[in-house]
């Protein structure tokens, strides 16, 4: 009696998959393998220019059947002839080619649709676009894998630090289901009577227009010309309405017709930059928007770094977290063929850096940079031959280990403790300490050079 095969699990079904559409590109047609949101896969063969025998068609339905087993489509494979609107799915932009393997000369192409319930931003990485005047904000998203990394704590520091070089800086609080840029920069003053998840909930229902998105934070840059404004998750209490957060919170995600949630999200950082503009006396939008970015592997995460920033700043320790989490949402970059396109966007933050006699600063920074470049290898272009000898030589983008302008060398935040629990109503002036000073110096220097070298992105104070 023969033993019964192992099950095909989700890791094993999409490179069987693919080696079936390899097998059926070879015969000249070109193919598209499509996962549903269970994970299944089905490959549809374009059938237009070339006839397909329906005994091949079906021996390769049956190959994919039993090479993948639960994870196969209910009807493995599909020829274009058969579809209402083979064009729309043959030419969708959402497939991509396999980044990690070509078809030979003479072979059909072979791409990718993968439909996910979540995440799909992470995929689909774009620049943010450019507003009806010709003009574009810089947009910088501040990122930790892990919370409790002291992003929020630095972004309020970098605010601030902006402001004083005369930028006009929006703040954007974005960690949704944990706020706390808002509170931080607007404490002792009045918030808005609205947040970014009133924003989300009121467009959904076409009512976003009147909104009070923004509000000055009271902080007054010592050169006179540049302006804080946040734009918080959550508006402001009143006393004749309950602000019902969580209710609305519960349905920021839903699916509206005709708008995706990573267009809403965007609608919502633009109208808040609109807002500054309108409400500002002297007029000016904001010249750098700073998103405080939920933590995690989230949809507000995907979209803000995907989509909306131009710069993001990666937090973390030197720890087995941090690198196994973003060694995760590297791998998944470069498997969706995205490496090229986001590595541009990131520079690492090493934040918390402790400086002691067990453990001195230099000696924790050489270690977070070897682990650093290790996880952000997968990210830059691997070694190629050369054409005539064969020798491989380093790819196009494939900075060293000691490249300190390179995405994966960190940015040192030093551990203070002072601000471990930092209630900043009870703390004014807290940013002009020394000691926080001191420990936040190359961070800002270095953030607002990446933040203001790059002149397609960023005009200067206006």
């Amino acid at each position: 009696m023969n033993a019964p095969s192992s099950p095909v699990r989700f890791d094993d079904a999409r490179p069987r998959a693919l080696a079936v559409a390899y097998d059926v590109a070879a015969e000249g047609t070109d193919v598209l393998l499509v996962r549903d949101v269970l994970g299944r896969f089905a490959l549809v063969v374009d059938d237009r220019t070339k006839d397909i025998p329906a005994l091949r068609s079906a021996a390769w339905s049956e190959r994919l059947a039993s090479e993948l087993q639960r994870y196969s489509a209910d009807r493995p494979l599909l020829l274009s002839s058969e579809l209402f609107s083979a064009d729309d799915l043959l030419g969708s932009d959402r497939a991509q080619p396999d980044p990690l393997r070509q078809p030979p000369t003479g072979h059909g192409s072979v791409r990718i649709l993968d439909n996910t319930v979540v995440g799909q931003d992470w995929a689909h990485v774009s620049t943010p676009s450019v507003e009806p005047d010709g003009t574009r904000t810089h947009r910088t998203a501040l990122y930790g894998f892990k919370g409790g990394v002291g992003r929020t704590t630095a972004t309020a520091m970098l605010a601030r630090y902006l402001a004083d070089q005369g930028h006009v800086v929006l703040v954007v609080d974005l960690d949704l289901e944990s706020p706390g840029a808002g509170p931080l920069l607007a404490a002792g003053t009045l918030p808005p009577r609205h947040g970014i998840v009133d924003q989300l909930v009121e467009s959904a229902v076409g009512n976003a227009d009147g909104l009070e998105l923004v509000a000055p934070t009271g902080y007054r840059p010592s050169t006179g010309r540049g302006e804080l404004w946040v734009a918080p998750a959550r508006g402001r209490d009143t006393p004749d309405v309950a602000y019902s957060y969580v209710d609305k919170l519960n349905r920021v995600y839903a699916d509206i017709p005709g708008m995706g949630f990573s267009d809403r999200l965007e609608t919502a950082v633009r109208a808040s930059e609109g807002a500054v503009a309108c409400e500002s006396e002297s007029g000016r939008r904001p010249d750098v928007v700073l998103l405080d970015s939920r933590a995690g592997i989230h949809d507000i995460a995907a979209v803000t770094i995907s989509r909306l920033c131009d710069l993001a700043l990666l937090f973390g320790a030197d720890n087995r977290q941090t690198w196994g989490g973003y060694g995760d949402l590297f791998a998944a970059w470069r498997s969706s063929g995205q490496a090229r396109a986001i590595r541009e966007k990131l520079r690492m933050v090493a934040s918390m850096v402790p400086d002691s006699p067990q453990r001195p600063m230099d000696t924790y920074l050489e270690s977070f940079r070897e682990h650093s470049w290790e996880c952000f290898s997968v990210l830059y272009d691997d070694d190629v031959p050369e054409p005539q000898s064969g020798r491989l030589v380093p790819g196009a983008f494939s900075p060293s280990l000691e490249d300190d302008s390179a995405p994966h060398h960190p940015i040192p935040i030093l551990f203070e403790p002072g601000l471990i629990g930092l209630d900043a109503d009870s703390a004014p002036g807290w940013q002009d300490r020394a000691f926080v000073q001191a420990a936040y110096r190359q961070f800002l220097t270095t953030a607002t050079l990446l933040i203001t070298a790059d002149p397609q992105n960023y005009e200067g104070p206006r």
